[in-house]
């Protein structure tokens, strides 16, 4: 019999800790208009980043829809696209995408955001637009991708994609150095939207972008200050 001091034992699922109040949303990059399901404010689980639009996406798809030429006719991997604004953003201009995260929550949402896109009437040309599920560093799923996309991809596209945790910068390099290997020196970049919030991880991109042999530039003119706090573009090649 349990005893007056004793506490009661409540269990809590994992769900208690998601939030999936998505909300539709409208957002305009040049003349492009999008419409998808994102939250607005954080999740309780720091693994659920992908659930928002960051402002480091906000500042790539502002750069993307003023330079799309670079886009025409591309294949093109995006690492942790969250919610979809930025590959949906490109599907409208490129030949095909591929939107990849490893969060299963996230990947749901995202797909969901893909069928939405693609249902609308107004998109009907967009470009080959799937999702997949890919986890940095996990050679497993990058050669799950690959064995469908065997000459690779001609760039690589990532926006706020290291918010939280510091070991997350090597793996994310690891994988984006074997993306350029696959087509090679000169014919594959890595665009990277970064917007800083603290000093350690300023130092860390760059310095495992080096250790990972790949040249690392800022795109000229792309600094500016997006949601109060520093943000950049950078071209990442071997």
């Amino acid at each position: 019999m349990k005893s007056e001091d004793e506490d009661d034992v409540v269990s809590i699922g994992e769900s208690f800790f998601v939030n999936d109040d998505y909300r539709l949303t409208t957002f305009t990059f040049g003349s492009e208009v999008l419409q998808l399901f994102c939250l607005n404010s954080a999740s309780t689980d720091f693994d659920l980043t992908g659930q928002l639009v960051w402002p480091g996406a906000v500042l790539l798809n502002e750069y993307l829809s003023k330079n799309a030429d670079m886009l025409q006719g591309h294949s093109i991997i995006e690492l942790g696209s969250g919610v979809g604004v930025t590959g949906i953003l490109c599907s409208r201009f490129c030949h095909e995408i591929v939107l990849t995260d490893h969060n299963e929550e996230v990947l749901n949402i995202l797909r969901k955001n893909i069928e939405l896109h693609k249902s609308s009437s107004a998109n009907s040309t967009c470009a080959g637009l799937t999702a997949e599920k890919l986890e940095w560093g996990n050679s497993d799923h990058l050669d799950h991708i690959l064995q469908g996309h065997v000459g690779g991809f001609d760039l690589v596209l990532g926006a706020d994609i290291y918010i939280l945790l510091q070991s997350s910068i090597p793996l994310l390099f690891n994988t984006a150095e074997k993306l350029l290997r696959v087509r090679g020196k000169g014919q594959c970049k890595f665009i990277l939207a970064y917007v800083s919030r603290v000093k350690i991880m300023d130092i860390m991109v760059t310095s495992e972008a080096t250790e990972h042999g790949l040249q690392i530039n800022e795109i000229t003119g792309t600094r500016a200050v997006v949601g109060n706090l520093q943000g950049v573009i950078y071209e990442i090649t071997l």
